[in-house]
């Protein structure tokens, strides 16, 4: 991998972690498409941690008050949504690694990925069309916080997208746009800081002379990844998902021609 790659793979994970459009699918399809080799889910993972310190430098504020009621003042609306976005971060953490295997396998398929784009593209559509879309982050509860982090355990399968499946599932759940959003940014730090974690001895790994292209892409993500949440919580005042469906249909559909064709 050279410099230019990891500048590509660094710009493919800031835009595809926080836009519902999957960055795991396009991670896995770009060197299939394009004859690089790929990288593997460890660079996939070390990418990732650009994109949460581009969450640790948008979202500090929230996370130090947070933090602080969760400790301080369980009772009170930060106080109760820290703990929910933790109880709701543990059921994608069994389940990532419950499925690890699979992740860096037979999930890395573009048949798979077309697949999953499309369907979660319609399912994306059809929650922003039937959801209530009425209430914000602080009224939340258990329950909906509990049942947003399920769904996110399906984000191991590249196609579906955590933040496109947390964010649909909100929708479902009565969340008004920029709370599903904002929610599902929020609940993303825990499990992407866990997986960093779990991988970090893998990534320390990465041969010497590979090195400066692995931290060129991890800082193009996070700061790709920093201006990406900005977009699209700005958007979102205004504007919908559609343009996200259209791109999950295109994309599929690319995806599946591309797998027969090949």
């Amino acid at each position: 991998m050279d410099i230019f790659q990891a500048i590509i793979y660094g710009l493919v994970q800031g835009l595809g972690e926080f836009l519902p459009i999957s960055s795991s699918a396009h991670l896995v399809a770009l060197p299939q498409i394009l004859g690089w080799q790929d990288p593997g889910l460890s660079f996939d993972i070390a990418l990732h941690i650009g994109t949460l310190v581009a969450l640790i430098a948008f979202f500090w504020k929230d996370w130090l008050n947070l933090i602080k009621a969760g400790f301080t003042d369980i009772k009170s609306t930060n106080g109760k949504l820290f703990w929910f976005i933790i109880v709701a971060s543990i059921p994608g953490a069994i389940v990532g690694k419950l499925l690890e295997e699979k992740a860096e396998t037979i999930f890395r398929n573009l048949l798979l990925i077309g697949i999953m784009l499309i369907i979660m593209g319609i399912i994306l559509y059809l929650a922003e069309k039937l959801g209530k879309k009425l209430d914000s982050v602080e009224k939340i509860g258990f329950g909906r916080s509990f049942w947003i982090g399920v769904s996110q355990a399906l984000a191991i399968i590249p196609g579906v997208s955590r933040s496109g499946i947390t964010i649909t599932s909100g929708l479902f759940l009565g969340l008004n746009k920029e709370a599903a959003a904002r929610f599902s940014f929020l609940l993303s730090m825990p499990i992407v800081l866990g997986a960093g974690l779990l991988k970090f001895k893998d990534i320390l790994q990465t041969p010497a002379q590979q090195m400066p292209a692995v931290m060129i892409g991890v800082i193009v993500s996070g700061i790709t990844g920093f201006l990406c949440i900005k977009f699209l919580l700005n958007y979102l005042k205004t504007k919908g998902f559609g343009i996200f469906v259209i791109y999950r249909l295109i994309a599929g559909t690319f995806f599946i021609l591309v797998y027969f064709l090949k």
